[in-house]
């Protein structure tokens, strides 16, 4: 079924961005390969939120401000955070009626968790640590 499928691609999503997460020595969280960037703790964090933000605006339709929290706790305590999204993510598309909405705001929050997965994936490559491999 398409829900299904939804599901799968989240718990897809959900174990390699752990697995990218994992690859990354902690005495590097705070890595940054220029100064206007967000660390790799800080990217981390913001796919978090955007899991549930996005979850919450265009899966739910629940309109919500903006307004990410500065990153703060250790890394455990990020990729927690990250965890619990991935996991509010999936109750959530478990529970709803698929619509073309909420598929639209699917593929939206996982192209949302796409883009800053790539982004960690070049921080890995910048301190020379091959990346976990991609299982579809």
């Amino acid at each position: 079924t398409m829900k299904e499928s939804l599901l799968s691609l989240v718990e897809n999503s959900r174990t390699y961005t752990l697995a990218v997460a994992g690859a990354m020595p902690e005495k590097l969280d705070n890595f940054k390969p220029a100064a206007d960037t967000w660390s790799f703790r800080e990217q981390l964090h913001h796919i978090a939120y955007g899991i549930n933000w996005w979850k919450k605006n265009y899966i739910e339709g629940i309109k919500t401000d903006w307004e990410p929290p500065a990153t703060s706790g250790s890394r455990k305590e990020v990729v927690a955070y990250l965890d619990q999204a991935f996991h509010s993510l999936k109750e959530t598309i478990n529970k709803a009626a698929i619509n073309e909405d909420r598929i639209k705001g699917f593929f939206a929050t996982m192209v949302h968790i796409t883009h800053h997965r790539g982004q960690v994936i070049v921080y890995l490559r910048c301190n020379g640590i091959t990346p976990p491999e991609y299982n579809w």
